[in-house]
């Protein structure tokens, strides 16, 4: 799976997004520009000690994304979209793209992508829910669609006497 950050603004939001990737095994694309440096104190302490498990991979722009990444399925994730999350089917090697947390994915782009556009049902009256929470919701669904493709399903729970 990839999860795909367009210009994110919130070096926290990215850290929490990064470590739901490296548990997931989910690559993570960071479109730039960031609003932070990928050194940032904020954005490791969130990302804890994962950095080194995870799969990052960073772009100049949107076009440099989807030329490098011309043979994939793209998913959009937006508020403003059609269809929920959860009433679509997802692949292995899908891509979900979110946009940066004050003003989403642009709408050119939506607009030419309206049937992969996806949205976590939420009340009319509240604005959105936090990117992280939003990547961990449909990555998730994806995942569970997939079986869980190369996760661990089951803990070892160790009883004590």
């Amino acid at each position: 799976m990839n999860i795909v950050l367009v210009e994110p603004e919130i070096p926290q939001n990215t850290g929490n997004i990064a470590r739901t990737c490296a548990v997931t095994n989910s690559t993570l694309h960071l479109v730039r520009p960031l609003g932070f440096s990928t050194s940032d104190k904020y954005l490791k302490r969130a990302g804890l000690d994962y950095w080194d498990k995870l799969d990052v991979k960073y772009y100049d722009n949107l076009t440099d994304f989807f030329i490098k990444n011309k043979d994939g399925r793209f998913f959009y994730a937006t508020t403003k979209a059609p269809n929920s999350y959860s009433d679509l089917e997802y692949e292995a090697d899908d891509y979900f793209l979110f946009g940066k947390e004050t003003a989403g994915l642009p709408e050119s782009l939506l607009e030419s992508n309206l049937d992969k556009a996806i949205r976590i049902p939420m009340k009319d009256d509240l604005r959105s829910l936090n990117l992280s929470n939003s990547v961990s919701i449909i990555i998730y669904e994806a995942l569970r669609q997939n079986n869980f493709i190369n996760l661990n399903k089951k803990g070892k729970y160790k009883k004590e006497n």
